[in-house]
């Protein structure tokens, strides 16, 4: 007759089953990074992502004893470095700067590859942009309540870097959000656009910092008020758009961190660590603030909760203004 097993022994099997399962994991957590480290952005070299990506990529080599190796993967609005990296193996390696775009473009295309929130695991937010309301001086408002009434009474348009950005998302949610109707004109790319404000042939555009403090510093456009939820050091005596007269604003055209979802979670909280060490460090910090960034570093379950958030804000938006993109 077969001897049943005592129930203590059958646990004791399922627990040394159990830790025997996660015992590589746990030694590839400890001994990682094993490589250099691949980190992908959807952007071309010389851009903000760009620079960015390469300045912490220095501090991360430092932190972590591997190469941090910079991938430039331009396409889609970074569609095409988000899917490498949610397809990429799971074992810290392979690594994600993402912007904005990872939330929007799920609203603006039934095409996406992947799963934003499935096939992504937050590491942490980066950096936040601090995008301006400025409008060509021949337009009669001095603040946002003024901008407000003034687009309820005469057509305005506002030009932006093209469809789905970041500046053509700020101009959908001020409309949402304040009642007016102000017509977006789409450029390619940002510099076009400024200068057809330049030339007073826009009202209105949510400019970049980096793309608009000379111009604003030299009077040749009016600023109003910050995209933000908090004023920047870089205007500070600009409000922010909540407080002069729209509250509950944000639009904040941030980056962030990302692995292949089921990372083991010891390797993410590593890098976590290493990057908000990284992004509070003071050259950083002045770098970031000469392209009109904030560092924002965090928790994964604070950028996760954030990335879901603004998820939902952006869909919302978008299927209000009717935006859709090929």
């Amino acid at each position: 007759m077969t001897q049943r097993k005592s129930l203590p022994s059958f646990l004791g099997a399922i627990v040394i089953g159990a830790l025997s399962l996660s015992a590589p994991l746990s030694a590839a957590a400890a001994d990682y990074p094993t490589k250099p480290i691949r980190l992908v952005i959807g952007f071309a070299p010389g851009g903000g992502t760009d620079t960015t990506a390469r300045a912490l990529s220095a501090k991360l080599t430092a932190a972590l004893g591997q190469q941090v190796v910079v991938d430039n993967r331009p396409g889609f609005s970074g569609t095409i470095a988000a899917d490498i990296v949610a397809k990429g193996t799971p074992d810290g390696h392979t690594v994600l700067l993402g912007t904005i775009a990872l939330v929007v473009n799920p609203s603006l295309t039934d095409k996406m590859p992947f799963d934003t929130l499935k096939d992504l695991a937050p590491v942490t937010r980066a950096a936040d942009s601090t995008n301006i309301l400025v409008l060509h001086p021949s337009v009669a408002a001095k603040s946002v309540k003024e901008l407000i009434a003034l687009a309820k009474t005469k057509p305005l348009n506002a030009g932006s870097s093209g469809i789905g950005g970041a500046g053509h998302l700020a101009v959908e949610l001020f409309n949402l959000q304040a009642g007016t109707k102000i017509t977006h004109v789409p450029y390619k790319g940002g510099g076009p656009a400024i200068v057809d404000l330049l030339a007073g042939n826009i009202h209105l555009i949510f400019a970049t910092a980096a793309s608009s403090i000379g111009h604003i510093k030299a009077g040749r456009i009016k600023p109003l008020a910050v995209t933000t939820t908090k004023r920047s050091a870089l205007v500070p005596d600009l409000p922010t758009v909540a407080e002069a007269g729209l509250p509950g604003f944000e639009a904040n055209n941030w980056n962030g961190f990302l692995v292949p979802a089921k990372t083991p979670r010891p390797i993410i909280n590593r890098l976590n660590k290493e990057l908000a060490a990284a992004l509070t460090l003071p050259d950083i910090k002045e770098f970031l603030f000469k392209q009109g960034l904030d560092a924002a570093p965090g928790t994964p379950e604070e950028f996760g909760a954030y990335m879901k958030s603004e998820m939902a804000k952006w869909a919302k938006v978008i299927k209000a203004a009717g935006i859709k993109m090929n």
